[in-house]
């Protein structure tokens, strides 16, 4: 029994020592940590981690902190969740009082075929370490789809990425979104980056040079009046006057995908101001093209990252998978940008110096630190150019004509104007110069259409032939023409052929629900809460009537084609009349009526000429469009264009009478936006 006991005694000292060795030699960390695994499976010998320059540190339980020496980040684990950023000596610039889950995340709206939208976290299950360096840590947080799954989480495998970097005043983030065989049916209405920052620390909110302002806080909100939608709230009782009698509306600060690069926070009120920014150096993963309007950052304080989104749409652009549909594609990386002042008096500089960061982000586009191998490398890419003319031959005798600053892009392979309803694939798009030339680089390998829509030109251009391109190749399209839709000769026109309705009137806002910011800039106005309600004050008897070289459209067209508000919440139709005269014999054929449209929302338009009553009407779109511009102050949503054939019977010589009906009312938002019109005489 002694010697039993002797024995004991030295399996347990041993035991000890071998503890202790293991402390010393690794730190305490399990073998199993995602960390030791990928030292083993790629042969490294473990290296001093305590000389790189981004350091991880994965030894809690549900914690993992990396910290480059500028910023340190907590993430959740495995899900992925960023529950803390600390910087210039705060230790949680997050909202620590929100749930770990609701302080920074990736987010994803979506359904089961005819069934109601979920919204959804999504919430890793599975933490690796992508790639650790002395200079770089790339980590992964995937979440793979099960059949247990069904009906409770989107079926699509999706990887959620940080990259940290050495000198880096920020990190990247970045989502791998993939279908394999066999799962089921679902469409994706929403995909976005989301992060909710201090509300007591950051006040201050800034989206482009003329869009940046002090912010109302949340809790102003909640103590607000509720308006005609969620989103909008008068505040009448906010913590700071200067607020009192204003709408708060985060669709006021939607901009297009073009531009919707750069947007964030200043704590504009501390000793030590700091910025925090969502750069976002590239569009190539977004949905709907360059024009498509989206949200930005808005009073929480949030900031958002919208990879693809309905707004400004509707249903017509969500994602549609059938079921065992493939895909695979990489939203991001988008850069996360934290900056810092001296003082409080150049707290508004750090704007300056996160637009440089922007600079810096877009020239290194597209990044090769990336370790997924989704992710297309710039030697990977390909080249598109040529040069784009217009002819019209009712214009400059059909001669060529330079296509001056058109869009030019590559998407998917669709009919002319289906990229603006493609969220799926990745797109290109540039800007020609003022001679029609046009480069489109970094383009992913793939088969594409390339598309291209031209200012002041109604219409969708659209190249013959399906386009393949290559890793590292060129391809130069040379001269390529466009002829817009043209059935004759002008005889008037309306607006301005540029898929927007900025061009129209948009009325003075109730003064009392006002958004200060865009008091005196008119171009915005637009923006402000309300004015569909306006048409009502200006044609309160009669609707709107235009007389074709009498009236000016800048000044006596209404924006919008809007319902007529008849009390108790209920509206009514609205019949607008174009009235012309034709001066001349009435020509024999077919006159055309171009009717183009910036925006629709469950909208009917109906068309009749000199006969308001005929039914069925002349011409009419249908129930179209779900795009919601009016209430969410955008001046464009989707283009729709009719070309009208109009027999020479229905006008006659002298005074005519065109009218536009929108038939459809139930509520207030319901209407078009017009771009442009024009009336052709028959081919001569």
């Amino acid at each position: 029994m002694k010697e039993m006991g002797n024995i004991k005694k030295r399996v347990l000292m041993l035991c000890l020592f071998g503890i202790t060795m293991q402390l010393v030699f690794h730190g305490g960390t399990s073998q199993n940590t995602p960390l030791r695994r990928y030292l083993r499976e790629n042969n490294s010998k473990e290296p001093p981690l305590h000389n790189y320059a981004v350091k991880l540190n994965n030894e809690s339980n549900h914690k993992l902190v990396v910290d480059n020496g500028i910023i340190s980040v907590t993430l959740s684990n495995p899900e992925g969740y960023v529950i803390g950023i600390s910087y210039n000596g705060i230790d949680n610039i997050l909202e620590a009082i929100n749930e770990e889950q609701d302080r920074g995340y990736l987010d994803v709206v979506w359904n089961e075929l005819g069934k109601p939208s979920i919204f959804q976290r999504i919430h890793g299950t599975k933490f690796s370490v992508i790639t650790i360096e002395e200079n770089l840590v790339e980590v992964s947080f995937l979440r793979t789809w099960e059949s247990s799954m069904n009906g409770t989480n989107v079926p699509i495998n999706i990887d959620t990425r940080y990259i940290f970097r050495e000198n880096d005043s920020g990190f990247y983030s970045y989502a791998i979104f993939d279908r394999p065989k066999g799962l089921p049916a679902v469409e994706v209405d929403q995909i976005r980056i989301v992060f909710k920052l201090q509300e007591s620390r950051f006040n201050y909110m800034a989206i482009e040079d003329n869009m940046q302002r002090r912010m109302p806080t949340m809790r102003d909100r909640k103590k607000g009046q509720d308006l005609a939608y969620p989103e909008a709230i008068l505040l009448t009782n906010p913590s700071d006057p200067q607020f009192r009698g204003e709408v708060d509306d985060k669709y006021q600060y939607s901009i297009e995908n073009k531009d919707n690069k750069l947007h964030g926070w200043i704590s504009v009120d501390s000793d030590s101001p700091m910025g925090f920014w969502m750069i976002t150096p590239s569009n190539e993963f977004r949905n709907g093209g360059p024009n498509k309007q989206d949200l930005t950052s808005h009073v929480g304080p949030i900031t958002l990252s919208m990879f693809m989104s309905t707004h400004y749409a509707g249903k017509e652009i969500t994602m549609s998978f059938e079921e065992g549909e493939t895909y695979k594609k990489v939203f991001g990386p988008v850069f996360i940008y934290l900056n810092s002042a001296t003082t409080k008096d150049n707290s508004l500089s750090l704007w300056s110096d996160a637009e440089d960061q922007l600079s810096k982000e877009v020239k290194s586009w597209p990044y090769d630190f990336p370790k997924s191998q989704d992710f297309v490398k710039p030697n990977e890419r390909g080249k598109v150019l040529g040069r784009l003319l217009i002819q019209d031959r009712y214009i400059n005798g059909g001669r060529f004509q330079y296509a001056n600053n058109a869009y030019v892009g590559l998407a998917l392979p669709g009919d002319a104007g289906s990229w603006q309803r493609e969220s799926k694939g990745y797109q290109f798009w540039t800007r020609s110069d003022s001679k029609g030339y046009f480069t489109i680089e970094n383009i992913v390998p793939g088969v594409y259409n390339l598309y291209a829509w031209v200012p002041s030109f109604i219409g969708d251009y659209k190249y013959n032939t399906s386009i393949l391109v290559t890793q590292g190749g060129v391809m130069n399209l040379d001269k390529l023409v466009y002829s817009p839709p043209r059935n004759g000769p002008t005889l008037w026109e309306i607006g301005i052929p540029d898929r927007s309705a900025a061009e129209f009137y948009v009325p003075d806002p109730y003064p009392t629900l006002m958004n200060k910011l865009y008091n005196d800039q008119p171009k915005e106005k637009f923006r402000q809460y309300g004015l569909w309600e306006r048409y009502v004050d200006l044609y309160p008897n009669d609707d709107l009537v235009y007389t074709v070289g009498v009236n000016k459209f800048n000044k006596d067209w209404f924006f919008a084609h809007v319902t007529r508000n008849i009390g108790n919440k209920t509206y009514g139709p609205t019949t607008w009349q174009i009235i012309f005269e034709h001066e001349h014999d009435i020509f024999s054929g077919n006159y055309t009526l171009q009717l183009a449209l910036a925006s629709a929302k469950d909208a009917e338009l109906q068309v009749r000429f000199n006969d308001p009553s005929i039914n069925p009407p002349h011409f009419t779109t249908g129930q179209i469009g779900g795009d919601n511009s009016i209430a969410r102050h955008g001046m464009h949503g989707l283009y729709w264009l009719f070309s009208i054939d109009v027999p020479s019977d229905h006008f006659v010589k002298g005074k005519n009478t065109i009218y536009m009906r929108q038939s459809r009312a139930i509520n207030p938002f319901q209407g078009v936006m017009y771009d442009y019109i024009r009336l052709e005489s028959p081919c001569t």
